[in-house]
């Protein structure tokens, strides 16, 4: 039987400063029996700057599915628990997803202590369209998967927001520039922290920049602003014709043009073969 004051409470910590976090949220957490994060070490950081005691146990990607069965227990014996990450919003690229569905399919209430947020962050101060946008997370390690991911989206009329690693920025931004071309991008790096920083221009450009620094660090947020005015300036068989100039092999070549107008590889390849 669910206890009256059961919930679990999913809770938005800072993203780097210690400030970024709602006076709801530090109540909640104070008054909690438990809070359940990824590291107890980075979080007790955060409880020890406002004098928080809740005892802290770890919930991370090695021990989700166990650690959401205890939780749940203990959520259904009456205590009431909240949800963090190291930084921003649990969920979002972060464990929490099974417990959440677990809480939920145990009559538990669920309720939500917004807060910081990388994407959401980076996303108003980009300069780019916030009309509509796609958070699609962190992009994979590899160029072939990356840019399989990268030409899934292409065709989105929205901004599209990606996480990424800052050792694996200048391998992402050079498949972002042969998937997207001169499309406008931003970088947004080290969001709330110190040295907080907004690159804005091409893939090309951005990636010159940060290229020619001894390092790239700190947390990253990708944009890619979106392309749905673009209007190709070649006739098919030209830009056909221009890529391979450019070195690219003529499949290929017909491949990108059928992407970037909407086409299949078999309409271009008959109207500049006549075939």
């Amino acid at each position: 039987m669910t206890g009256s004051s059961s919930i679990l409470y999913v809770v938005s910590t800072p993203i780097g400063n210690l400030e970024d976090i709602t006076m709801r949220a530090v109540r909640i957490l104070k008054e909690v029996a438990l809070i359940a994060c990824e590291d107890t070490r980075q979080t007790r950081k955060l409880l020890d700057h406002y004098g928080i005691a809740t005892k802290a146990i770890s919930y991370h990607d090695h021990n989700e599915q166990p650690r959401s069965a205890e939780l749940v227990e203990r959520l259904q014996a009456g205590e009431s628990i909240a949800l963090v990450s190291d930084a921003g919003t649990p969920l979002i690229s972060d464990p929490g997803y099974r417990l959440v569905t677990a809480a939920i399919a145990a009559g538990i209430p669920v309720v939500p202590i917004p807060g910081a947020s990388a994407a959401l962050g980076a996303l108003a101060a980009a300069g780019l369209a916030t009309d509509a946008f796609r958070f699609c997370g962190f992009l994979p390690p590899k160029s072939g998967q990356r840019r399989k991911v990268l030409e899934a989206v292409r065709g989105e009329d929205c901004t599209l927001i990606f996480y990424e690693a800052p050792h694996r920025i200048l391998e992402a931004l050079a498949d972002v520039e042969a998937v997207y071309g001169s499309r406008p991008v931003v970088v947004a790096r080290e969001l709330t922290k110190l040295h907080e920083e907004f690159l804005r221009g091409s893939a090309a450009e951005v990636r010159a920049a940060l290229a020619s620094r001894a390092a790239v660090k700190g947390e990253i947020t990708l944009l890619i602003s979106k392309g749905a005015d673009e209007v190709p300036s070649l006739p098919i068989e030209e830009a056909v014709e221009a890529l391979e100039q450019q070195g690219v092999p003529r499949m290929d070549a017909i491949k990108q043009v059928a992407r970037e107008r909407g086409l299949s590889k078999r309409d271009v390849y008959k109207q500049i073969t006549g075939a």
